[in-house]
């Protein structure tokens, strides 16, 4: 069985090019091998600012919202997130659905896509790590970033080159090796 990598698309703003960027990545993932990709675009959601009475590490969920988001990172064994920089730091919208959840993002691997001008979002990509980390969530240092995103649209659609395409395979290397080694520690 195939180990799940959710794609999670970590801009839910009006006109964000997270979902073009994110489409990109999950049909590398697919040509990749060795892991299953699931697009997960947060904004389908809905979440609001976070509202659960209870603090997570209970899972004593009581909004359909967070039910459905639990689910659906429970499911996973990795995860990727597609995020564009805000102001040195990643998405609200992104931080926001992490701290809904506790339990359910333990001992997996994550990594980074980030997007933004000249820094390719790895500020952002930074400053998400240290949540995931919190999170107990294994981040190696591979990433994708990608400076001056805009000049890599074509057409509407993520157009990659060699060294994107290099930073995207040695990522999910690195995904898959840490995925499979820490697939025992969720089982207990």
């Amino acid at each position: 069985m195939a180990l799940k990598l959710h794609i999670i698309i970590g801009s839910t703003r009006p006109g964000r090019v997270g979902p073009t960027i994110a489409r990109w990545f999950d049909g590398f993932a697919r040509n990749y091998g060795g892991l299953e990709p699931v697009l997960v675009d947060l904004a389908e959601f809905n979440l609001p600012v976070f509202d659960e009475p209870k603090h997570p590490r209970a899972q004593q969920y009581e909004h359909e919202h967070t039910k459905r988001w639990s689910a659906s990172v429970a499911a996973a064994d990795a995860y990727v997130f597609v995020t564009p920089e805000y102001n040195y730091g990643t998405t609200p919208a992104l931080l926001n659905a992490l701290d809904y959840l506790v339990v359910e993002w333990g001992y997996k691997p994550a990594g980074v896509v980030s997007y933004g001008g000249v820094s390719g979002g790895l500020r952002g990509a930074q400053h998400l790590k240290q949540t995931l980390a919190t999170l107990k969530m294994v981040t190696p240092p591979e990433g994708v970033g990608i400076p001056n995103f805009g000049a890599q649209l074509k057409d509407g659609a993520f157009v990659s080159n060699e060294l994107i395409d290099t930073s995207a395979r040695t990522m999910l290397d690195e995904l898959e090796r840490w995925a499979v080694a820490l697939k025992p520690m969720r089982a207990g």
